[in-house]
């Protein structure tokens, strides 16, 4: 019912200023696109399977580069391995600029490390990439971490008995706690009702920015905001996640202790300490909050949404799930948990985690970036301020890299040797100066977590493999897995 009336509404508006107002003026040179109605943009050409399948659709006709009109709004698409690295890679301070998710705009407003722009978005990236360097990441520490998260859960699924359950629950388990490990120095029980409460708002607020209301709410924000809509549920359930961020800040600030920082808020009361004689720092209490909340909203949903894509590929997969455990008790045996120096010994594994990654294109369009100033891309001028969406999808999906795209083949990251094999397509976490600052976290957090599981279980399923169905419940700016049960048999 409400998008039915999020469409009329808009539909009626439209209608209703088609007269009032002028075809949208092009801005400088754009890349070709379909024309634009008044006001309605192209809304028309808008396929009602979502804004994904409409881009792909209108590639096959404008090519690589083109512009699409959400509403008044003019946003250059970016389509294909090479027209993302020509821009984000050989042109990247240019396109480095964060563009808006209508959706979530009333809560980050340009804050955080995720939607801040120019300088102040250098210093948080910064500072945050140091911080959690600090706190382990790219270390042993974070590897020891993640590995002792890796057992409470394989003593969590031996409880189960081989009942059939919901895996998402403990794939965000893990990962919350390892986020919340660095930013808040706590690991919290996977029954604790506060933690519980803090996964669902994660959860929910991730499948309504997916969701296709929320890509009808992208084309008219400015007047879909007036009425009820899925940014006012987001605003509801992210106000209180940041709640939750606030009273964790208050605690810190009666303990700090200057001399020994304990985890990432600590760190970044202590840089706000020294900075508060700058009136234009960017250290300031609500770029902690929001900072947090982005470091929260990027380290939960995308490795835990991996994961139950995972699994469910193995049960659709069983003789590629077999291979796995041959590697695992060559390389690894029964005796010691997985490490991160296994994964160069285990190139098969390896490219199964990667194919994983290519095939579930959990940020099919990305998040939306910017130019930075006039641009010049592939012969056309793009104005400083417009927006443009990098389709990682189109790189993932790409047949010039991959032979088959539309499958799940493993193949894909081995040479003829069985050894893997990089491939220049392959941007799950994108690339360039926006690329997910948590890329190490998140790679080292899906090998040590998929192979400690399966060296403890076996997978099953009560439907067949081929009765599997792998299309997505949503896609939006983000892919979810339709939701299934599964049996973790101790081997």
């Amino acid at each position: 019912m409400e998008l039915s009336i999020l469409f009329l509404l808009a539909l009626f508006t439209g209608l209703l200023l088609l007269l009032a107002r002028g075809h949208p003026k092009a801005q400088g040179h754009l890349p070709p696109g379909p024309r634009p109605l008044p006001y309605l943009g192209n809304l028309l050409q808008m396929d009602r399977r979502g804004l994904l399948k409409s881009i792909l659709r209108l590639r096959e006709k404008y090519g690589d580069v083109f512009t699409v009109y959400l509403g008044l709004k003019p946003v250059v698409m970016l389509c294909g391995t090479d027209a993302l690295r020509e821009a984000l890679v050989d042109q990247a301070e240019a396109f480095s600029g964060r563009g808006q998710v209508a959706v979530v705009e009333q809560i980050f407003q340009g804050y955080g490390v995720i939607f801040a722009n120019g300088d102040h978005w250098k210093a948080l990236r910064r500072f945050s990439l140091s911080t959690l360097k600090d706190f382990g990441m790219g270390k042993q520490s974070m590897e020891e971490r993640i590995q002792e998260e890796a057992q409470c859960l394989v003593e969590e699924l031996r409880k189960s008995k081989g009942a059939l359950l919901d895996p998402s629950f403990f794939f965000q388990s893990i990962t919350a706690n390892i986020i919340c490990s660095i930013v808040i120095g706590e690991r919290f029980a996977y029954k604790d009702p506060q933690f519980l409460r803090l996964l669902a708002l994660f959860y929910q607020s991730f499948e309504i920015v997916s969701s296709f209301s929320s890509q009808v709410f992208e084309l008219f924000p400015d007047f879909l905001k007036h009425f009820p809509g899925p940014h006012r549920q987001v605003y509801k359930k992210l106000q209180e996640v940041k709640d939750f961020i606030g009273r964790s800040v208050d605690k810190h600030r009666e303990t700090l202790d200057p001399s020994a920082p304990r985890d990432f808020i600590d760190t970044y009361l202590l840089h706000m300490d020294e900075e508060k004689s700058n009136p234009d720092t960017v250290f300031h209490y609500r770029n902690l909050i929001l900072n947090i909340l982005s470091l929260f909203l990027g380290g939960t949903e995308t490795t835990s949404t991996t994961l139950c894509y995972g699994f469910l590929l193995m049960l659709k997969y069983p003789h590629i799930a077999e291979k796995v455990h041959k590697e695992i008790e060559q390389v690894i045996g029964s005796h010691r948990p997985p490490a991160l120096e296994d994964r160069a010994k285990m190139p098969y594994t390896d490219a199964v985690i990667h194919e994983i990654q290519r095939f579930a294109d959990l940020l099919p369009i990305s998040l939306p970036h910017m130019v930075t100033k006039d641009t010049y891309f592939r012969g056309y001028f793009i104005p400083k301020g417009t927006e443009v969406f990098p389709i990682l999808s189109s790189a993932l999906h790409d047949p010039h890299y991959f032979e088959k795209p539309d499958d799940f083949n493993p193949d894909h990251f081995l040479d003829a040797n069985g050894a893997l094999k990089k491939n220049k397509a392959f941007m799950p976490f994108s690339i360039g100066k926006r690329v997910c600052l948590g890329e190490s976290i998140g790679r080292t957090e899906l090998f040590l977590f998929f192979t400690t599981i399966l060296q403890n279980f076996s997978v099953a399923s009560p439907v067949a493999p081929k009765g599997i169905d792998l299309t997505p419940r949503e896609n939006g700016v983000g892919r979810l897995p339709p939701l299934y049960q599964i049996c973790f048999l101790p081997r």
